[in-house]
C-alpha cells in the first residue's frame, strides 16, 4: 500500500519529526533504528523544502524535541512501574507528569501553527471542560 497523504499542520509536522528523533536516539534495536532513521529522514527532507528556516521555529522545534524526550521518559517509567504492579504515589505522578507534558506539548505545537499562519487547526478537547 501507497502512503497516504493528507493535510497536517506544522506543529503536527513538526511533533513527528522530533518524535522520530528522539525514538531512533532511544532504541537500541538495529532494525527499529534503521526503520525510524529512514522515516525521519523523508520528514526531514520534506521540512527542508517547506518549511521556512526561521529562528524562533528553531527554538520551538528545541522545546518540541525536549518535551516528547521528557514525555517518552515519563512513559518508560510508568510502564516499569505497572509492570512490576506499583500503582503508588510514583505511578500517580508519573500519569500527572503525563497530561502536563503532553499539555505543553500542545501549547508549543499551537505556538508553531500560529508562527508559520497555519489553516490548521489543532482543537483540544478533555471531557468534562466544556463544548
Amino acid at each position: 500500500m501507497n502512503d497516504v497523504l493528507m493535510p497536517v499542520s506544522p506543529g503536527e509536522f513538526i511533533d513527528r519529526l522530533t518524535i522520530l528523533r528522539v525514538r531512533s536516539e532511544r532504541t537500541e534495536d538495529p532494525v527499529c533504528r534503521a526503520n525510524l532513521r529512514y522515516q525521519l529522514a523523508r520528514l526531514e527532507a520534506i521540512a527542508q523544502d517547506h518549511l521556512p528556516d526561521l529562528p524562533a521555529l528553531d527554538a520551538l522545534r528545541d522545546q518540541l524535541l525536549e518535551i516528547n524526550g521528557d514525555l517518552m521518559q515519563v512513559q518508560e517509567d510508568i510502564r516499569a512501574l505497572e509492570r512490576r504492579g506499583d500503582f503508588g504515589n510514583g505511578f500517580i505522578g508519573l500519569a500527572r507528569a503525563i497530561c502536563i507534558t503532553d499539555d505543553r506539548r500542545a501549547e508549543v505545537k499551537q505556538q508553531i501553527n500560529a508562527l508559520l499562519g497555519s489553516s490548521q487547526i489543532v482543537e483540544r478537547f478533555h471531557a468534562g471542560e466544556g463544548s
